[in-house]
């Protein structure tokens, strides 16, 4: 008899609430990526989904040699992996820029850059590079209408771009425009929200080059929006979803073919009531961010809806003459899958329907060694 993609034949060999992951759909979602891009060198794909070695591995085997990350920890576990080019997608400042700096001693071999969006913070790098007798490469962060950090694509920016390439310390090397606020499920709408967003970017890097700059390189985009910007030419691209991809991008972007390849594990714990079931999915299990409703799914029992949630458990209505009992497994797709990884130390790989090992989630940590 033919069993659903997900099964794991022993599940009494998991204490839940587990994270679990395929490492088979992990790699198709890996060679679906690559064919939907000219050029594999034009990926740099985000850490922040998956936060560990082997799926580091996957992606340098798969030839991808550019990462970007959010974190000094995303960033030193990328090194210890020996990714050769990355990108740390945040402004370091205080504690931050001396850590950065620290990796960078650490991983001479490596190009490392950061991102940068006001002059006070430039001279800042710039002086504490001085200090330690380096020079960091640096992506001027642009708001394409995130509104969250960056300086919009135009004089300003223009000016601060020119002021990096007089600072000793520093590099400016390109260009950083993330539209995270772009995700309307119709693809042509994204298109056209995405498009008029990138039009500043495209003409501040043609300004910075007849003023005689090499050719800024441009960093563009997460999942939502990447289809959009494969299309471009000399543009990096720096999804990060699509590893393990979840059931709010499944539905938002439904063009995009990754597979779920990462679910949480969870049992029935309790029946407060004839139509109530709990589940023992908290909080501190799912990402919660969201509504009550989109948090997490049930692929082998989608009748469900929640009723309530706290740190430890998940209250569902069932329905009258349910059949479920305490014990019963429940294999679920989460709603939004990067928080809901940062909420485990580790992974267990599925394959054959068994578990094969575990993937330590070491960049969830805030601090591995620097």
């Amino acid at each position: 008899m033919a069993t659903n993609w997900y099964n794991i034949q022993y599940p009494d060999k998991l204490d839940t609430p587990a994270l679990v992951v395929y490492p088979d759909r992990v790699k198709n979602n890996i060679t679906t990526l690559a064919g939907m891009i000219d050029d594999v060198s034009r990926l740099r794909p985000h850490v922040k989904t998956y936060k560990n070695a082997e799926v580091t591995g996957l992606l340098l085997q798969a030839g991808i040699n550019k990462f970007k990350c959010a974190t000094i920890a995303e960033a030193e576990l990328l090194a210890i992996s020996k990714a050769p080019d990355i990108l740390l997608a945040y402004q370091p400042e205080g504690p931050k820029l001396h850590r950065f700096i620290r990796l960078i001693h650490a991983y001479p071999k490596i190009r490392f850059a950061c991102l940068v969006d006001n002059a006070t913070s430039a001279k800042e790098i710039s002086d504490a590079a001085e200090r330690y007798k380096l020079k960091i490469n640096v992506y001027l962060d642009l708001n394409v209408g995130m509104n969250r950090t960056g300086i919009p694509a135009g004089f300003e920016a223009l000016q601060l771009y020119m002021d990096c390439g007089v600072l000793p310390g520093v590099v400016p090397v390109g260009l950083h425009a993330y539209d995270g606020h772009i995700h309307d499920v119709d693809l042509q709408k994204r298109a056209e929200r995405c498009n008029f967003a990138f039009d500043p970017v495209f003409k501040l890097q043609q300004d910075l080059k007849q003023k005689g700059y090499p050719e800024p390189v441009v960093v563009a985009g997460g999942s939502p929006t990447f289809p959009i910007h494969a299309k471009r030419t000399n543009v990096e691209c720096s999804p990060g979803t699509f590893v393990y991809w979840d059931k709010g991008y499944q539905q938002a972007m439904p063009e995009q073919e990754f597979l779920p390849a990462a679910l949480v594990i969870t049992r029935v714990i309790s029946l407060p009531g004839p139509t109530r079931l709990c589940l023992d999915v908290g909080h501190k299990s799912v990402s919660a961010e969201n509504e009550l409703n989109k948090r997490i799914y049930f692929l082998n029992a989608p009748e469900l809806s929640p009723v309530s949630q706290s740190e430890e458990h998940l209250v569902v209505e069932a329905g009258n003459n349910h059949q479920y009992q305490v014990g019963d497994v429940l294999y679920g797709i989460p709603h939004h899958i990067c928080p809901t990884v940062a909420l485990y130390e580790r992974a267990y790989t599925i394959e054959n329907e068994d578990i094969s090992g575990e993937w330590l989630n070491k960049a969830r940590d805030r601090k591995i060694t620097i």
